[in-house]
């Protein structure tokens, strides 16, 4: 369908530079990949977007959901320069009308997020990237894509900054969607 157009190895070799590692955060033992160092840095963020960009623009979407809270920077982006409509996943709680939601495990108890119910109302047969910063566990990508299929929306591929190879999360996604990462940890 698709050809996935990658990065070379020297332009995915600045965009993984452009990341601070940050070690004990939140919690002790964790090396915390801290993207905001990529993001105040103008080269870094424009060859990303760039490189999102020219990867999307063949797809036909609709709109680009952005999960909470970092997703939101990656797909407003994305979804302007693609001139689309961006559509937040928003936590539960934080949305001003009616929602659907969706439940996914925590390691210690559960959380929701949540989409507009109208969120993908103005297209028929609408066409929809979810984005995010990474994937880890997969729990939230895989709750904000059953939440996106629940709308009848046509959920074409899952897009994240960063996948983290140490669980399964882009493979437990996979069994609902193709999923792209432009980094791999």
């Amino acid at each position: 369908m698709n050809k996935i157009k990658f990065l070379e190895d020297k332009d995915r070799e600045f965009l993984l530079n452009s990341i601070r590692t940050v070690e004990d955060f939140p919690k002790p033992g964790i090396s915390f990949k801290d993207i905001t160092t990529l993001l105040n840095n103008k080269d870094a963020f424009e060859l990303l977007m760039s490189h999102l960009e020219e990867k999307y623009k063949s797809y036909n979407l609709d709109y680009v959901a952005g999960i909470d809270a970092r997703g939101f920077i990656f797909g407003a982006a994305l979804a302007t320069r693609l001139k689309i409509g961006f559509v937040p996943v928003r936590k539960k709680g934080k949305l001003p009308s009616t929602t659907v939601c969706e439940k996914y495990e925590l390691e210690y108890g559960f959380d929701e997020v949540e989409i507009h119910l109208d969120a993908f109302s103005t297209t028929q047969n609408k066409r929809v990237l979810l984005i995010d910063d990474l994937v880890v566990s997969g729990g939230t990508a895989f709750a904000a894509a059953n939440l996106i299929k629940k709308l009848e929306a046509n959920l074409v591929e899952a897009c994240f900054i960063i996948n983290f190879t140490i669980l399964p999360g882009k493979s437990k996604l996979e069994q609902l969607v193709p999923v792209y990462s432009v980094l791999e940890i």
